[in-house]
C-alpha cells in the first residue's frame, strides 16, 4: 500500500501543478495569494509548486504589484522563452509550418510546395527539410525546441503515433511519429489535423473554458473535432470525427471515399468545383473554362453576383446546415467553431447554413449552441499542430492515461 499512497501523492501534486500553471497562463501576472484564492490550494502548497515551476523555467517573478497596505506582492508570469515547438500541417501538395513559444504565439511561419508524398520516405525527407528551414529562419537554438507536432487528414492513432489510413496521401499503417523522430532527434506527436485545431481552440482560442464544443472544418474535405466534458474524443483507435463521410443521400454524388452522397461530396472545395464544371457543360455558366476552374475563382464570381454559382454555394450551405443540425441534436454542444479554407465563402455558404440549422435542429437545442465562424489564415493548421505539443505542458494528468498501481502489492 505504500507504493499506492506514493503514487496518489504524486498524482495529486501533478494535478495541483497543472492547476497553478494554467492559472498563471490565463491570469498572469498574478500573485501567489491570488493563485491560492483561485485554486483553493493552501499558501504552503502554492509556494512549493511555484518554486518548482520557477526552477523549471516555466514561470518567473516580475515586478511587484500594487500594494493595499504593507509589502507589495511579487507577481508571477509565464516565461515565454521556456519552450518552443514546431507545428506542421502535412497536406497533399504542401507543408505548412509554424514555430511558436509556450503561449502559442507564432514567431515564424513558412509554406513549402511538395510533391510525391505518397512515398513515405519522400514525405520524411520533405518534413525534415521544412523543420530544418523553420529552425534556421527563426534563429531559435535547436536544443530549445521541445517537440514537433504534425496534423494530417485521415484516421490517426495518436497514442501509437500511427497513420492508420490517409486517403489523400494513400497511406496505410505508417508509423510516422517513430520514423520522423529517428530522423530529427526531436520528440514528435501526430494527430488528425482537425483534432489539432480543436486542441488549439481549447488551450488558446475560442474554446477556452468551454467543456463541450465542436470544431467543423470545411475546405479540401470536411472534418470534425470533438470536445466532450473537457476531453478530446477520438473514437476507437482514432476513427472518430469523420463528419465529412456521414451519408446525406445514398443516391447522391460519388465521394472520394468511394461511397455516394457523403456530406463532403456536396460541401468540400472539390465538390463545389465539380458542380461549377457541370453547370458549364449544361450551359448554365458561361465565359469560363471548365478545365481551369478553381474554388477561389468560383467564390469570387459568386460574390460579385453570378446567380448560378450563388445557387451552388447556397445548396452546399443547406446540406452543411443539415449536417450541423444533426451534430447539435446528437451532442448539444455549447459552441460550434467553423474553420478551414472554406470560410472564404462567407455568407454565400453560411447564410443558407444557418437557415438550415434553425430548420432542422430539434426544438430548443439550437438555442443552446453558439456557432462561431473562425477567421482563417494559412498558418492556422500549423498553429493547431503546435498546440498538439504545447497542450502536454499544460494538461492535468487526470486527462491522461495514468499507469495502474496494483493493490495486491505488499507494504514495504
Amino acid at each position: 500500500m505504500t507504493r499506492l499512497w506514493t503514487a496518489n501523492r504524486q498524482l495529486i501534486r501533478a494535478i495541483n501543478r497543472s492547476t497553478v500553471l494554467n492559472i498563471v497562463k490565463a491570469d498572469g501576472p498574478i500573485s501567489r495569494t491570488e493563485i491560492g484564492r483561485l485554486s483553493g490550494l493552501s499558501p504552503a502548497t502554492v509556494s512549493e509548486i511555484t518554486a518548482d515551476l520557477i526552477a523549471e523555467g516555466l514561470i518567473y517573478e516580475k515586478a511587484a504589484g500594487d500594494s493595499t497596505g504593507g509589502r507589495p506582492p511579487i507577481l508571477l508570469d509565464l516565461n515565454h522563452d521556456a519552450a518552443y515547438v514546431i507545428g506542421l500541417k502535412l497536406a497533399e501538395r504542401q507543408i505548412s509550418a509554424a514555430l511558436t513559444d509556450i503561449e502559442a504565439t507564432i514567431l515564424c511561419t513558412l509554406t513549402a510546395p511538395v510533391s510525391g508524398l505518397n512515398s513515405v520516405e519522400r514525405a520524411i525527407e520533405e518534413l525534415t527539410g521544412v523543420i530544418e528551414r523553420v529552425i534556421a529562419e527563426s534563429s531559435v537554438p535547436r536544443q530549445r525546441i521541445t517537440g514537433v507536432g504534425i496534423g494530417l487528414a485521415g484516421v490517426i492513432d495518436a497514442e501509437r503515433g500511427l497513420c492508420r489510413y490517409s486517403p489523400i496521401l494513400g497511406w496505410r499503417d505508417v508509423p510516422l511519429e517513430q520514423l520522423l523522430e529517428e530522423r530529427i532527434d526531436i520528440p514528435v506527436r501526430i494527430d488528425n489535423d482537425v483534432n489539432t485545431l480543436a486542441m488549439a481552440e481549447k488551450w488558446f482560442g475560442a474554446g477556452q473554458g468551454v467543456d463541450d464544443f465542436l470544431v467543423v472544418t470545411v475546405g479540401r474535405g470536411v472534418g470534425l473535432g470533438i470536445v466532450v466534458n473537457g476531453q478530446f474524443y477520438r473514437g476507437t483507435r482514432g476513427g472518430g470525427g469523420e463528419f465529412g463521410h456521414t451519408v446525406m443521400d445514398p443516391h447522391g454524388p460519388l465521394c472520394d471515399c468511394g461511397k455516394q452522397g457523403c456530406l463532403e461530396a456536396y460541401v468540400s472545395d472539390p465538390a463545389l468545383v465539380r458542380s461549377a464544371r457541370e453547370a458549364v457543360l449544361q450551359g448554365k455558366l458561361v465565359g469560363v473554362d471548365p478545365d481551369e476552374l478553381t474554388v477561389e475563382q468560383i467564390t469570387e464570381l459568386a460574390q460579385v453576383g453570378n446567380e448560378t454559382l450563388h445557387a451552388i454555394f447556397a445548396q452546399a450551405g443547406r446540406v452543411l446546415g443539415l449536417g450541423i443540425a444533426n451534430l447539435i441534436n446528437v451532442f448539444n454542444p455549447a459552441l460550434i467553431i467553423i474553420s478551414g479554407e472554406g470560410v472564404r465563402a462567407g455568407d454565400l455558404l453560411f447564410g443558407p447554413m444557418r437557415e438550415a440549422v434553425e430548420e432542422h435542429t430539434f426544438d430548443g437545442l439550437g438555442d443552446d449552441t453558439e456557432i462561431f465562424i473562425q477567421e482563417w489564415g494559412d498558418e492556422a493548421w500549423a498553429w493547431g499542430a503546435a498546440s498538439l505539443v504545447l497542450q502536454e505542458i499544460y494538461k492535468s494528468p487526470i486527462h491522461a492515461r495514468v499507469p495502474e498501481v496494483s493493490l495486491s502489492t505488499s507494504a514495504s
